[in-house]
């Protein structure tokens, strides 16, 4: 399905990572990968699911450092010439701000969360778009808590309400160029970014609990989501935000 076609994931680091999942599921439709990882501390985690998934990029990445963006599209454009997809699996709030109440958030906090979590996603559009010479596809990762209030999502249900905004506008804006623009909800997954959620135990066990199925998805599950998004199959779709939370959000 995604044979020719060629990706840049962001966000992979671990193998328990959504980054991760679909970007196996990518490569195993035939698709070619460029990935970033954060750091050189990240690094040998991300190397090796790099390596099993045959990525021909492996590329450093911290979006808070000045010109960072740049330098991987720029070798993307070197390497390929062009570009087919982007995933944007990357979010962050700082911890003291998180875990408090949206109204004491700090204004440093609330604006670093939004660049990173927001903000790069639109630089990557910016980035992506004229590699995108034949159309392409966007995805970025969101949560139930963007809608509805979350117990202990806090800062982050705001932040990534926004993120569900830029989908819509980023899609209104680049649909003349045959590129769509999609953000995926998940359900709560036990990934390490997850770790950072205060009583996070609490939202799988609601996810289990209030479900339909009275479970929770997998990476593999949004993986395959991701790859029918990024393909051709999707064509008519475009600034949707796509549950793949196992029916939860259906439930009062």
């Amino acid at each position: 399905m995604l044979k020719g076609k060629r990706g840049l994931v962001v966000g992979v680091s671990n193998e328990h990572s959504i980054a991760y999942g679909c970007a196996a599921k990518f490569r195993g439709f035939g698709a070619e990968l460029a990935l970033t990882y954060l750091n050189e501390k990240a690094k040998p985690f991300v190397a090796p699911l790099a390596a099993q998934i045959e990525s021909k990029l492996l590329l450093p990445l911290d979006v808070e450092q000045p010109g960072a963006l740049e330098t991987v599209f720029e070798a993307i454009a070197k390497e390929w010439g062009r570009l087919d997809f982007v995933l944007h699996s990357i979010a962050f709030a700082p911890s003291g701000d998180l875990h408090g109440r949206l109204v004491d958030s700090s204004r440093e906090g609330f604006e670093q969360a939004m660049r990173v979590s927001v903000h790069s996603f639109i630089e990557m559009a910016r980035l992506a778009e004229p590699l995108m010479t034949e159309g392409g596809a966007l995805l970025t990762m969101s949560y139930y808590g963007a809608e509805k209030v979350v117990n202990h999502y806090n800062m982050m249900g705001p932040v990534k309400a926004a993120l569900e905004s830029t989908t819509r506008y980023l899609a209104a804006e680049l649909a003349a160029k045959h590129i769509r623009v999609y953000a995926l909800s998940p359900g709560p997954i036990r990934t390490r970014a997850a770790g950072g959620i205060a009583d996070f135990n609490e939202l799988v066990d609601m996810a289990e609990s209030r479900g339909p199925g009275k479970r929770l998805v997998d990476i593999a599950e949004i993986g395959r989501v991701a790859a029918f998004l990024v393909g051709g199959a999707a064509s008519g779709m475009t600034g949707d935000t796509i549950y793949v939370d196992a029916g939860l959000h259906i439930m009062a």
